[in-house]
């Protein structure tokens, strides 16, 4: 048969001289140091030892132990993207959307390592319980997610840093270097950048889609954060994506994994394939013509790792199709064993496995969710909200009277995010944040009608045990026979559906509230059945929506309220409205069969069954209205199967606000009073009404545990806000190209030509600042090898407030370079009338575009350069200079 690696010579890339422009400048690998030299060997060494039989499952995410070698099973699927995810609580910070909006590096380097230190403990707690080979154990991180967000359709881009190449570059090498530590040939965590590359939805297509796109994009748009991740980060390593580009699938492209990675880049770590990206190559993308041809293809252009969605189910036979690819001679003994030697390196070098003289030391389980993590959170939240508009009424005033309103008002699920842990820290609200910020009585909710964003977890403050102590009473029960794993394929869900479990629970315990704590019970197996008991008691009497989010039975006083189905994956809760009395001790009981961390979750909500007359007479009480509105990450989200208006398979089709949102804000509007829009979501939303009628705007994304702190925080003057947008708000998606158009033409604010609601790099503050005129200073070689801007930016206001301090350069008029692009910032905080010089050193990196053909260069003519608080020509205060060349100067892909 035709080999499939005769495929990749035929396929059409993505462009005639892209491989040509690729070698064209190598980051030729550095010497192996010592440390990792003699992992390597340790690695060979161990590798020596094993028989096929043992090696070839060790190439899926789920490795299992090799007892007679003494290592221990080992499972690389760990996500971390803003906080460690595990199944006990750790701490939550805000989407990496807002990290992005902090325009803070060190800040994101911090949150980074804060992570790590949390992921570590959760690898302590899997050694404890006996429970490594469990997702969420691994001492490696599936994050970060450095795709460029190219359009606000795109339901995942809440997990990037946002539109432009620089930002999510600067940001992405801050996060690889928090996570790993300052050694990364000894990682503290290995940091995986993802997804490599061009990708970025439609959610719908993507096992599928084949991308086109032209050497320009590729190199100024696509792969800038991935090569700073990997060259100046030194990311151990990367996770290739699901669609083709060019015609060749991410996971077995020539261009992209040899080219680019392993050549230009001298990358030197492994490769980890998206979930079923690898089984996409033949079953989706027909590259291939069968599993073991498929896995032949990546592993051949340089994928060590497959993560394949089977492996959650503990479904067997995955690696027969390595086993026949060896057969049939599409990979050889030393195709795996090169592989195996990468994946064993790193286990040793992130101490999973000994030998390593300097490896990081163990952390301990109390290394969760500390002191210091949650202030850090409250810090990160503070740091990403974005004031957008401000009349004059904000900060609020001393003791007056608030009113909030809108669905997420009280709503608590919506801090988190996507990509993060159930269990984390108390979640505080905005109303929350308010009653702790302003106090108690000056603060009254309004409580909405029915909406989509409704569900969030019952807090422990609702629940008692059988014996009314706080919390519920949570059982644990086995099987009477435990499966035996691995399942042959097709028979897990018989298998599952046939357990039986023990009578006599083998676990009993008081917990806080419905969440599987399982993982840190030694003696509960991975299969097992959970029941909590108590009662609910409401703290006031109204409607509420009540129900279960994943799956389970419900039970109200006796009597089943709501029977969930274990194949429920949607991510929206199940919930039905109920009348319930203040204090009324309703008794609850829970049902729920787990494998891992389970999915069960006891959700609420206190609805009005008249919400207009509720704002109206709330409104005739208060000095101000707070609406806190927006989406949650349920809504806009991974492929999932949701298709309500605005959204269809996790991503939006529409920039507005769901209908009854926006017709809250016109009724709060219409009462006179001034009105505080406080919007959560992970993309871009249209906010022009807002923008013409709102007294105030603030943005606060998905801010994390502490996000109504924060917000209560710059609501009142506590803190300032500083964020600045990471994306650019647009008014519709009929200002936009198709949505599966990845060409670079009319989008982001490098490209768009349109007038946005709100530009990227925007943002307010409760002071003003100034800027002196620009110094620039080529370097000794000429402006080809560099370039010194120096500046002075003084607070001219009257309280301290945080300034980012943004650069951006216009390019010589040349074909292909975007219409102004920024190039540097800083985070700088001020006291009234301090003065602080800011310097930013431009590498000829910096200064360079790209050409039609894909080639990157410093190119001739003349520059501005623009310092100051947004980008030039938008109306914020800034200087500019300008500075010329001579001649044209490559720079290395």
């Amino acid at each position: 048969m035709t080999s499939p690696f005769s495929f990749a010579a035929r396929t059409l890339l993505v462009g005639v001289s892209l491989a040509a422009v690729a070698a064209q400048a190598q980051v030729a690998p550095a010497p192996p140091s010592a440390v990792r030299a003699e992992a390597d060997r340790l690695a060979s060494a161990i590798v020596a030892r094993m028989t096929t039989a043992e090696k070839l499952p060790q190439l899926l995410n789920v490795a299992p132990a090799i007892p007679r070698l003494n290592i221990p099973a080992y499972n690389w699927w760990t996500e971390s993207l803003h906080g460690a995810i595990g199944a006990v609580p750790t701490t939550n910070f805000p989407e990496p959307i807002g990290l992005a909006a902090s325009f803070d590096a060190p800040l994101v380097h911090q949150v980074a390592g804060a992570i790590s230190s949390e992921v570590r403990a959760l690898h302590t707690i899997g050694r404890q319980t006996g429970k490594l080979g469990r997702i969420g154990t691994g001492l490696d991180t599936w994050s970060p997610n450095i795709n460029i967000f190219r359009d606000p359709r795109w339901g995942r881009g809440q997990e990037t840093y946002g539109e432009d190449p620089y930002l999510s570059a600067r940001t992405g090498v801050a996060f690889v270097t928090g996570m790993q530590g300052p050694n990364p040939d000894l990682p503290e965590v290995i940091s995986t950048p993802k997804h490599f590359a061009v990708h970025s939805g439609p959610e719908s297509t993507r096992h599928e889609a084949n991308v086109y796109v032209s050497p320009h994009d590729l190199e100024d748009t696509y792969l800038p954060a991935f090569r700073a991740a990997i060259v100046e980060g030194r990311a151990g390593s990367i996770m290739c994506a699901y669609n083709r580009i060019g015609g060749q699938p991410a996971c077995a492209n020539d261009l992209l994994l040899k080219d680019h990675l392993r050549g230009a880049w001298g990358f030197t770590g492994y490769v980890v394939s998206d979930c079923d990206a690898v089984k996409d190559i033949a079953d989706n993308h027909k590259y291939a013509p069968d599993q073991a041809t498929a896995v032949a293809a990546a592993m051949k252009a340089g994928v060590d790792n497959e993560c394949h969605t089977q492996t959650i189910g503990d479904i067997g036979g995955l690696p027969d199709r390595f086993g026949e690819a060896l057969k049939r001679n599409l990979i050889s003994q030393g195709d795996i064993d090169r592989t195996l030697v990468r994946l064993f390196s790193a286990r040793i070098r992130n101490g999973d496995l000994p030998g390593a003289a300097g490896a990081p030391a163990v952390v301990p389980a109390r290394a969760i969710l500390t002191p210091d993590h949650m202030a850090l959170a409250l810090q990160a939240a503070e740091k990403s909200l974005v004031l957008l508009k401000n009349d004059g009424v904000l900060p609020l005033r001393a003791g007056a009277k608030i009113a909030v309103i809108g669905p997420l008002g009280d709503a608590t699920r919506v801090l988190r995010g996507n990509y993060s842990s159930t269990q984390s820290a108390p979640p505080v609200s905005v109303v929350e944040g308010l009653r702790l910020a302003a106090g108690a009585g000056a603060v009254t909710l309004v409580p909405f009608g029915e909406s989509i964003t409704d569900g969030d977890r019952v807090p422990g403050s609702a629940l008692l045990t059988p014996d009314g102590k706080p919390g519920l009473l949570a059982r644990y029960f086995n099987p009477v026979t435990p499966p035996k794993l691995p399942f042959a394929p097709g028979t897990d869900r018989a298998i599952q559906a046939a357990l039986t479990y023990q009578a006599r629970p083998v676990v009993t315990r008081t917990e806080i509230d419905v969440a599987s704590r399982a993982f840190d019970l030694p003696n509960v197996n991975d299969y097992h059945r959970t029941e909590w008991t108590g009662f609910l008691v409401p703290p006031v009497t109204g409607s509420y929506r009540l129900g279960l989010g994943g799956s389970g039975l419900l039970e109200i006083d006796g009597k089943t309220f709501l029977d969930v189905g274990g194949d429920h994956r949607g991510p929206l809760p199940s919930l039905q409205t109920v009348t319930l009395e203040q204090g009324h001790r309703y008794r609850l009981r829970v049902v729920s069969t787990a494998r891992g961390f389970g999915n069960t979750d006891l959700v609420w909500k206190l609805i009005s069954a008249q919400p207009e007359a509720d704002l109206t007479a709330a409104a005739a009480k208060a000095d101000v209205l707070v609406a806190v509105v927006g989406l949650t990450s349920d809504m806009e989200a991974e492929e999932t199967g949701t298709d309500i208006p605005g959204f269809k398979g996790g991503d939006k089709t529409s920039l507005d606000l769901p209908a009854e949102q926006q017709a809250m804000l016109e009724r709060a509007e219409a009462t006179g009073k001034p009105l505080i829009v406080i919007a959560m979501n992970g993309s871009p939303i249209n906010l022009a009404w807002a923008k013409d009628n709102a007294a105030a705007i603030v943005e606060a994304w998905y801010p994390g545990q502490s996000g109504g702190q924060a917000v209560a925080n710059v609501l009142t003057g506590k803190s300032d806000p500083g964020g600045r947008l990471p994306l650019t708000f647009y008014r519709s998606v009929a200002e936009l190209p198709p949505f599966n158009d990845y060409a670079m033409t009319g989008r982001t604010y490098r490209y768009f030509t349109g007038k946005p609601v709100y530009p990227f790099g925007y943002g307010l503050s409760f002071t003003s600042f100034a800027y002196a005129p620009l110094t620039v200073t080529p370097a000794a070689g000429g402006v080809e090898t560099g370039l010194r801007v120096t500046t002075e930016v003084s607070n001219t206001g009257q309280r301290s407030g945080d300034e980012v301090v943004q650069l951006y350069l216009n390019f010589p008029d040349q074909p292909g370079v975007p219409r102004v692009a920024l190039r540097g910032y800083q985070r700088v905080t001020l006291k009234p009338g301090e003065h602080r010089a800011v310097t930013f050193d431009l590498s000829p990196r910096d200064l360079s575009a790209v050409a039609i053909d894909g080639t990157r260069q410093v190119m001739a003519g003349q520059y501005r350069v623009t310092v100051g608080s947004g980008q030039p020509d938008s109306g914020v205060p800034v200087q500019s200079a300008k500075f010329t060349t001579t001649r044209t100067a490559s720079v290395p892909l």
